[in-house]
């Protein structure tokens, strides 16, 4: 009896241990790639609504953005150079409504914030 049971858990880890090695392929549609380049050129040029949680100094605007990645992990924070100041950012909205409720929630830690729209780009 005690052979059997020995036998049989053999088998059945042997069995785990073949059973889990494979290879995958995956064959793609060479045009899903233009077809990602053209989507994202399309959303590069589109309108979308940003907010603004201060400027100064490139030291403070770096503070600030720091401060802002930890409060608020979930959006993309960046340093814009716009004479003669940087100005610290976040977020890429596509509404304004969208926008405006975010801005609700930052304007409670950064008083300064405020809401713009991006100015559209030109196509070259």
């Amino acid at each position: 009896m005690k052979k059997l049971a020995i036998i049989i858990i053999t088998v059945v880890f042997t069995g785990f241990s073949y059973g889990q090695q494979g290879k995958v392929t995956i064959e793609q549609d060479p045009k899903i790639n233009r077809l990602l380049q053209v989507y994202t050129s399309a959303n590069s040029n589109r309108d979308f609504y940003t907010i603004q949680v201060g400027f100064g100094s490139y030291n403070e605007a770096e503070k600030l953005k720091q401060d802002v990645e930890i409060d608020f992990p979930q959006w993309k924070a960046k340093i814009v150079f716009d004479s003669p100041t940087y100005r610290v950012r976040i977020g890429r909205f596509k509404t304004k409504l969208e926008a405006e409720r975010h801005f609700q929630v930052v304007r409670e830690k950064y008083q300064q914030s405020l809401i713009l729209k991006s100015e559209k780009k030109e196509k070259s």
